[in-house]
């Protein structure tokens, strides 16, 4: 009787690894969003996971997760870079695991020493490092860039899997680079803060045997406060060619509205202008 009272918790325990409490709203970080406003309803995936990407103790960006292509919809965060290191790890979300699993990310051992789990289980609900191995002609492309956040914490926190996608390696490297580096700097000028949302639209590939999915494509948009007034700009690249094209918000929600196709899309408050 003892055996099956075991047996009984080790299958519950694994049926539990597989699941998670998804919350329903950025509630606990609304400030990463233009009036505490997130997008629209139009971008959600079947199955959402809505993470407030947290480390050390604070909140860093806000992601919305498709947890079944096992990529970020999008991330949405403050810009404001500066200096800071690059992390050399790459960190997952236990709380994407487990709803009772700390909140803070971390490395993939540490999790699976912590909470006595495998790599595997953790890969249930969420992309691993392995998906991400032997790779050809694509990165792994971050929504929310360390080079836009300034520290050494907000840079180590862009590198969770739950903030990455196969992105196409030289859009990576060439023109998506200059939009996130020269485009953004240039459209930032006397911004007092600026608004980002970045995200990727699923594509109909797949890496490391059909588990994540291969973005169509990225696309971005900013609205900025001055001292006056406020500005948006945007901007859109297919995931197969190294080519970014600008656009007004206007512009790219009409695109995603036709790519998503569950509806008209909207990005910001009423307050950020198309």
């Amino acid at each position: 009787m003892l055996g099956l009272l075991l047996l009984l918790q080790v299958l519950a325990s694994c049926l539990w690894l597989g699941h998670s409490e998804v919350v329903n709203s950025f509630t606990t970080c609304p400030q990463f969003f233009y009036a505490r406003i997130p997008p629209n309803n139009a971008l959600n995936p079947q199955n959402p996971a809505w993470i407030c990407q947290h480390f050390r103790n604070s909140y860093h960006y806000a992601t919305l997760y498709d947890r079944d292509r096992r990529i970020p919809v999008y991330s949405a965060y403050i810009y404001q870079p500066g200096s800071g290191s690059r992390s050399p790890d790459w960190y997952a979300e236990p709380q994407l695991i487990n709803s009772a699993y700390s909140m803070d990310m971390d490395k993939e051992m540490s999790i699976c020493n912590r909470y006595k789990i495998t790599p595997q289980q953790i890969g249930q609900s969420q992309a691993i490092n392995q998906d991400y191995k032997n790779l050809h002609g694509l990165d792994r492309g971050h929504l929310s860039p360390s080079g836009h956040q300034s520290g050494n914490n907000n840079k180590t926190a862009t590198f969770t899997l739950t903030n990455i996608v196969p992105q196409n390696s030289t859009l990576n490297k060439g023109q998506w680079k200059d939009y996130e580096n020269q485009t953004m700097a240039r459209n930032t000028q006397g911004c007092t803060r600026t608004y980002v949302i970045t995200g990727a639209v699923p594509g109909n590939t797949y890496i490391s045997k059909n588990r994540v999915n291969v973005p169509s494509h990225i696309w971005s948009a900013a609205c900025c406060q001055t001292s006056t007034t406020m500005k948006t700009w945007a901007a859109i690249a297919g995931n197969n060619m190294n080519r970014v094209q600008n656009l007004t918000r206007a512009q790219l929600e009409a695109n995603l509205t036709q790519l998503y196709g569950r509806g008209q899309v909207s990005l910001f408050h009423s307050a950020c202008p198309p």
